[in-house]
């Protein structure tokens, strides 16, 4: 895998310190396993310290309970990365290719921490992440800083912000300083 998309799936891409009540976190968690299908607008900023202006893309996000990952990137150029349960397919430029989780130890948290979030599963984010909570269900933080050594070499935390079941922005910051933010929004009911 080239390191560009390793990078891609870092951005694609949890024992809590609770800030809120101590069942808000629970509560969230459940609101999140609640939904077993979602689909999601995303603006993404990457900001690297090589650059002076941030790299913007934009696209969806697809999520299907409980393995199933989807990010479709439409600007600046059409490219596709999907994982479903252990395995990770890249479409970029008619190309496409068909990875592993497994054989990327560095990248299957990151990925881990998404799908977990999203199906409300706290042991899953705690087994990988200290997890720190701030807020209530109608507005909280969750920040997920790596537990092992190797992992936080590569990212130092992930901060997700969210209104009861819906995640709202997800920023991942890098020890380097580079980061990336991702802000979704919910598309409109027919």
């Amino acid at each position: 895998m080239t390191r560009r998309a390793v990078g891609s799936l870092l951005f694609f891409l949890g024992s809590a310190a609770a800030h809120g009540a101590p069942g808000d976190l629970d509560e969230i968690m459940h609101s999140l396993a609640a939904r077993r299908h979602g689909e999601v607008s995303f603006v993404e900023q990457r900001f690297l310290s090589v650059l002076k202006r941030p790299v913007e893309s934009s696209g969806e996000l697809i999520y299907d309970a409980p393995r199933h990952l989807e990010k479709r990137t439409l600007e600046p150029r059409p490219e596709s990365l999907v994982v479903d349960g252990a395995v990770v397919t890249v479409q970029r430029g008619g190309r496409s290719r068909v990875l592993e989780l497994k054989s990327y130890p560095q990248v299957a948290p990151f990925v881990e921490c998404m799908r977990a979030t999203l199906a409300g599963d706290r042991a899953a984010l705690e087994s990988v992440f200290r997890l720190e909570f701030a807020g209530t269900p109608m507005r909280w933080t969750l920040v997920l800083v790596p537990i092992d050594a190797q992992v936080a070499k590569t990212v130092s935390r992930v901060q997700i912000d969210g209104s009861r079941g819906d995640l709202l922005k997800v920023e991942i910051s890098q020890p380097n300083g580079d980061r990336s933010l991702m802000t979704l929004r919910s598309h409109p009911a027919p």
